[in-house]
């Protein structure tokens, strides 16, 4: 049940710590705002936004709200494929295949552009200041911290890939300019701000204009970046069982964004740190604890929350 537990917070929090509460209440200050923000059952401390909230903004974004992992999100493919298929002494030979062709950790991509990244590449050109042949070896690859890939089922006893990654090196390069620009922004307009991570872009200006152009660009690697995990994921598996697996599901979903999203006839921008869409029938991921079940979900769209909903686990722990 949603609670108003500061002016301008609407919460769906079970819990929730003193510094989150202040952190939200300081978000729910700044005069860019078109409505209260919104606090996801997740919601925990973050860098300048809390994470697993949602911000609804008219005229301006706030590129720290966003994050630094530009279009951050969850993918999953269920595979014709039954858990008592699987060898009882287990997977090895695609544990050691999947080091070898899905590069992960801090610094590790592959040695040189697939096929795949260079022909989405050709369609979506990075960003000026960005290495190409870089972000185009990263691209599918899954990089560090909390990202994971892992194989679940489901009460059926189909099996998944389940996967998070985001926008790599590229999206984290993009974020830092934008949220420095930001701030130099406001110093040099001596705007006052509790905190300089809340520095906003506003809409009309060049600035604003620059921050949406890579933010498109840094979702759509990212959701093409999972889409690549995904794949050589499954390839991996095909090799190890010497088949076939078809598709029977799939959903990919950004839990780190910013979109133009229409609410009671007036075009909004949505920021979801740590919060996914959810609106009517869509469908998302909210992965749990390592160990512990993830879900698929579809959403019913309320409003109070900006059809959101949460990301995921993880309050308690640091990754």
């Amino acid at each position: 049940m949603v609670r108003e537990i500061a002016p301008g917070v609407r919460s769906w929090a079970s819990e929730l710590d003193e510094a989150t509460l202040e952190q939200a209440a300081r978000v729910a200050r700044l005069p860019i705002l078109a409505g209260p923000i919104a606090l996801m059952p997740d919601a925990h401390l973050g860098m300048g936004a809390t994470i697993g909230s949602v911000i609804a903004t008219e005229s301006a974004v706030i590129p720290s709200a966003v994050g630094v992992d530009i279009g951050c999100g969850m993918a999953a493919r269920r595979l014709d494929l039954c858990v008592e298929d699987l060898p009882d002494a287990g997977l090895d030979g695609w544990v050691d295949r999947m080091r070898a062709e899905v590069p992960a950790g801090l610094g590790r991509w592959h040695g040189e552009a697939s096929v795949e990244a260079t022909e989405w590449l050709a369609d979506h050109d990075p960003p000026e200041g960005l290495d190409r042949s870089r972000v185009a070896a990263q691209l599918g690859t899954l990089g560090s911290g909390n990202h994971f890939i892992e194989l679940a089922h489901d009460e059926a006893g189909a099996v998944w890939i389940l996967l998070h990654s985001g926008s790599r090196g590229g999206g984290n390069q993009l974020a830092t300019r934008h949220v420095k620009v930001a701030k130099r922004l406001h110093r040099a307009l001596g705007t006052p701000l509790e905190d300089p991570e809340l520095a906003w872009l506003q809409r009309g200006t060049p600035q604003f204009d620059a921050y949406i152009r890579d933010l498109g660009w840094a979702q759509s690697y990212a959701r093409a970046n999972r889409r690549l995990l995904l794949g050589a994921t499954h390839r991996q598996l095909e090799a190890e069982f010497g088949r076939d697996l078809p598709v029977t599901d799939e959903v990919n979903c950004h839990h780190n964004y910013t979109e133009l999203e229409e609410f009671d006839g007036r075009m909004l921008w949505i920021t979801r740190k740590g919060a996914i869409h959810a609106g009517v029938g869509a469908r998302g991921l909210i992965p749990g604890s390592m160990g512990q079940r993830s879900y698929v979900v579809r959403g019913l769209g309320n409003d109070d929350a900006y059809r959101s909903s949460s990301h995921g686990a993880g309050r308690r722990m640091s990754r």
